[in-house]
């Protein structure tokens, strides 16, 4: 199986990662093993970083064992400090679920529905309301009623008839688009504020 090259600046990060760790595989004074090397397959499968201790070896004979652990398993040397190795090997497996569980929360929209914000989407669909037309005329030169209630006739503000007591309320249809009523004044400027 190919050795896995790790950029410099991975290979800073798992190192990182890898100081508070503790060595979980021992290599003995028989050497790299089978038995060795499949608690090293294993144990690579539950943690992705490992350190690895090995006793009683020289320089030499320690590097030789890191070069045959990272071609058999397919893993990176991360750092060989002193007696201790540390590898790194990625689970794609893990990987790939997490990117799987990842889109699997992403809304998916065909491109023909109409777009729906989040808090809008969020809701029931009965409670939604319904998508607002652009009111105007029509191509055959009809109007199109924008609201439900746009054909109803309505009573101009003057003839509205008042309890006892209460006053009428004043409008002033100039004004309506802003609600401020506007006070007009005897010099006939028509302007909302008048200093004397």
């Amino acid at each position: 199986m190919p050795k896995l090259e790790l950029t410099s600046q991975e290979r800073s990060a798992l190192r990182a990662a890898a100081h508070p760790l503790h060595p979980v595989v021992l290599i003995g004074d028989r050497g790299l093993t089978a038995a060795v090397l499949e608690e090293i397959d294993r144990t690579l499968a539950a943690h992705e970083l490992i350190k690895i201790r090995v006793a009683g070896a020289e320089r030499d004979e320690r590097d030789a064992m890191l070069a045959e652990i990272c071609e058999t398993l397919s893993c990176a040397a991360v750092h060989h400090l002193g007696k201790t190795l540390i590898i790194y090997r990625p689970d794609l497996l893990a990987q790939q679920a997490a990117q799987a569980a990842e889109n699997a929360t992403r809304a998916v929209r065909r491109k023909s529905e109409p777009y729906v914000p989040k808090k809008q989407a969020a809701q029931p669909r009965a409670a939604r309301p319904a998508p607002q037309r652009a009111s105007g005329p029509r191509q055959d030169g009809s109007a199109e009623r924008s609201a439900p209630d746009a054909g109803r006739k309505t009573r101009p503000a003057d003839d509205r008839s008042t309890a006892k007591g209460t006053k009428p309320a004043r409008s002033n249809r100039a004004d309506a688009g802003h609600g401020i009523p506007r006070r007009n004044s005897g010099g006939g400027n028509g302007s909302a504020l008048s200093l004397r």
